[in-house]
């Protein structure tokens, strides 16, 4: 029951964020369901989810982590690798549900790399990070001030490669708004349509998508244009450049 109630919940949630549990308590009324709205409450939170207004509970705040700046405000993004993002969303499944983080490259919306994880860990985003960096570097990379990312042995892998670190500002859902993105996008294309049975089913189906997103799927914001595309060929026109 609980996993049905995560699942409406999650997809209710992306058409309309500004829903706290009271409105996602009367939603689910008028679906059949006689629930009561602590319940919500509950599940919302495990969840990470809460009303636009508010940063979704996923990555929860360390008063002992350091906090960095937001550094993104009224800058034009015109290069690629100039900034990276990343973030952490709530997967639901047949049978249970995974937590599922991936870094972005702002300009080309190229999915750099993507990790799983049933934890709320940092291993998981520190792994997704490192692969990342294998492909390149950016100049700013941007999170919200979840624990994950302003752990320290996730900082000190950006900060050894000399990238600037940016953190949204509390209560600013939006400040990450290609990446919260591409949550809607993965979810309506890929997730939810093939409503996975097992962890091995849906790693090899996101793996099969994020191919797919990157090198087919073609982006109105981008001309009609491949994420890989406008990636590798800013890339190659830069080089010739120089």
């Amino acid at each position: 029951m609980n996993l049905t109630l995560m699942r409406l919940i999650d997809e209710q949630y992306l058409k309309t964020p500004f829903y706290g549990y009271p409105k996602m308590t009367e939603y689910l009324k008028t679906q059949g369901y006689g629930i009561n709205p602590k319940r919500i409450n509950r599940l919302m939170n495990l969840m990470g989810l809460q009303a636009v207004g508010f940063k979704r509970r996923l990555t929860r705040n360390n008063p002992d982590h350091k906090v960095y700046p937001y550094l993104l405000r009224n800058i034009p993004i015109t290069r690629t690798n100039q900034v990276w993002s990343a973030d952490i969303t709530y997967v639901p499944m047949n049978r249970g549900f995974m937590y599922l983080v991936a870094i972005l490259d702002w300009f080309s919306r190229y999915v750099l790399s993507w990790q799983l994880s049933n934890t709320l860990d940092n291993i998981f985003c520190i792994n997704a990070l490192e692969e990342a960096l294998k492909h390149s570097q950016p100049e700013i990379f941007n999170t919200d001030q979840g624990v994950q990312f302003t752990s320290r042995s996730f900082t000190e892998h950006l900060e050894s490669a000399d990238v600037k670190i940016s953190m949204d500002g509390r209560g600013r859902v939006f400040d990450n708004i290609f990446i919260e993105r591409l949550w809607r996008t993965v979810k309506y294309e890929d997730i939810y349509l093939k409503n996975y049975d097992t962890v091995t089913e849906l790693a090899q189906g996101l793996e099969r998508y994020f191919r797919f997103y990157n090198n087919e799927r073609f982006h109105q914001s981008l001309d009609y244009r491949t994420p890989v595309q406008v990636y590798y060929d800013f890339q190659r026109t830069t080089d010739s450049d120089g």
